[in-house]
């Protein structure tokens, strides 16, 4: 193989390695970290200080800002977080991005084949958060050993005259490099690598710091495409949250550009000598420079990005939380289909509550609502469940696995519902609104009655499932028995009137008993939603002619 070949092989090879092992460092920290740090960014308060030290601590644990940024468009998306209160964690995460580069800086290469192998140990003969945290260190390795082939296969390059008049023409060309850098960021969804890149070079003695500057630039530039992409199709809070992220990096670099060279100078005086350490220092000044620039400004920012970003009708007809890069983050991911399945519910809700319009108003636009809702239902039923099929591929934690097979099941109960209330509901509508027959007085108010303990029963599985609240899980459960039993007292009463005569309950006996037993399928169905919260996903079979579960 001639010198030519080498440096080709080395270059790609290292390349791959160091992006390898940033994936891999990532993916480990945040299957060890759980489902936390989704909580902690979800408690987040209006405190703007609070929000930028969660921000970089959480980063820090995820070693990516980008899914940071992408987890808080999935909050803003789903409603949990506004503009104002992501501006403090988006400014904190760039921080804390910097904490990889800053190891990556060590000079820990040869030692990187050890590294590598306590990592494979530890994932070996660990369980759990030990494999993970295993995973992680085995993709530092990876990432050192990839920029020691890096370094160690352009370092012939500093003895050839022509590379180096080239690079030197290179580093002149600022806003160049500052598009190569954002643009390969943007493609490979980490600055972290590319900043790797930029360290391996260093080591070689082929970048110099004021070469280096517009791509750290540029790598901050380029974090900013993940997070608009994963706004596509999001709401607007969403959009906004990631052009904010956007636009603070890109108003950054157009502050620290013009003023490049004494930003070198003073990066220069951290680390004399240390061109490496310099490159690291000099992302992390900037990210911190950033922070305290825009921090106080953030309410004005916030006001700014929301009237460049106005609100506007916006359809929602399938899935708008489900991004599928979020997929190789299964605890992101899991969040953004649970935020899903609960528009799912919400859509259920609202039309179990019009299905008793329709039944006592014999609403004809509404009864065709609620069918075009159900339409909708079935939609976002498919889209969850191939969601959750694609992150079955993934490597779930246990307690991942547990999460994903209860969303399937409360996924089939909110469509089964769906149908109950569409194809039974109202077919019994329309069958009452055609004969143009009446309830009886005392029949209407025993249907209202049962329709509200089981819409409150419904309600209460849906805080469950929203909470993981297994305490108001048992209480939906309490609640099963009381409710068949109201059912039947009802079915019973409605027996007696037909037996005294009365003409509305003659009329409508069949739609009657049907709706009561349609009510009690929707609480049915409710209970099993609440037996999956509890990690039981046993099938509800409480109705005429089954066995009581």
């Amino acid at each position: 193989m001639d010198d030519g070949s080498a440096l080709i092989v080395a270059l790609l090879g290292g390349t791959a390695l160091l992006l390898y092992g940033v994936r891999l460092v990532g993916e480990g920290l945040q299957r060890a970290a759980g489902t936390r740090l989704r909580h902690i960014l979800q408690t987040l308060s209006g405190n703007r200080l609070r929000a930028l030290l969660v921000g970089a601590g959480v980063t820090a644990v995820l070693q990516s800002s980008s899914a940071t940024t992408v987890m808080l468009v999935g909050f803003a998306s789903a409603g949990l977080l506004s503009l104002r209160q992501t501006i403090g964690v988006i400014l904190g995460a760039d921080i804390g991005t910097t904490v990889t580069v800053q190891l990556i800086a060590f000079d820990l290469t040869r030692v990187s084949p050890l590294i590598v192998f306590g990592g494979w140990l530890l994932g070996a003969v660990g369980r759990g958060t030990v494999a993970y945290i295993g995973r992680a260190v085995l993709g530092f390795g990876l990432l050192f050993l990839g920029i020691r082939l890096i370094a160690e296969g352009t370092a012939p390059l500093r003895e050839n005259e022509l590379f180096r008049e080239v690079l030197t023409a290179l580093i002149d060309q600022d806003l160049v490099l500052l598009v190569i850098a954002a643009a390969f960021t943007a493609l490979v969804h980490s600055s972290a690598a590319t900043l790797g890149i930029a360290i391996s070079l260093a080591t070689a003695g082929l970048m110099p710091l004021e070469g280096a500057i517009p791509v750290i630039l540029g790598a901050n530039v380029g974090t900013a495409a993940t997070a608009l992409l994963a706004s596509a199709g999001a709401n607007v809070e969403a959009r906004r949250v990631a052009v904010a992220h956007a636009l603070f990096k890109v108003g950054g670099a157009a502050v620290f550009l013009p003023v490049m060279e004494a930003f070198a100078g003073l990066v220069a005086v951290s680390a004399p000598g240390d061109v490496p350490r310099q490159i690291a220092n000099a992302h992390t000044v900037f990210n911190v420079a950033l922070a305290l620039l825009f921090l106080p400004f953030a309410s004005y920012a916030a006001d700014v990005i929301t009237r460049l970003i106005p609100e506007r009708a916006e359809r929602k007809e399938g899935a708008i939380y489900l991004d599928p890069r979020a997929l190789d983050t299964p605890a992101l991911a899991l969040g953004q289909a649970l935020r899903e399945v609960l528009r799912m519910a919400d859509l259920v809700v609202a039309s179990l509550k019009d299905a008793l319009r329709v039944l006592e108003k014999d609403d004809s636009d509404l009864l065709r609502a609620i069918r075009r809702r159900d339409d909708q239902i079935d939609r976002l039923e498919e889209d969850v469940k191939n969601y959750l099929t694609q992150l079955r591929a993934q490597s779930l934690t246990e307690e991942q696995a547990e999460r994903e097979t209860a969303l399937l099941f409360v996924v089939v109960d909110f469509e089964a519902i769906g149908d109950v209330i569409d194809k039974q509901l109202m077919e019994l509508a329309e069958k009452k609104i055609r004969g143009h027959h009446s309830f009886s007085e005392q029949g209407s108010r025993e249907i209202e009655d049962l329709h509200a303990k089981v819409t409150e029963n419904l309600e209460l599985a849906i805080a469950a499932l929203a909470a993981g609240d297994r305490s108001i899980a048992e209480k939906v459960l309490r609640h099963k028995s009381p409710i068949s039993e109201l059912e039947r007292r009802y079915r019973q009463s409605h027996m007696d009137r037909l037996r005294a005569g009365l003409k509305e309950s003659i009329d409508t006996s069949s739609i009657h008993l049907d709706v009561l037993l349609g009510l009690r399928q929707v609480n049915s169905f409710a209970t099993g939603i609440a037996y999956a919260v509890l990690g039981r996903h046993l099938p509800e079979t409480d109705l005429p002619g089954e066995a009581a579960s």
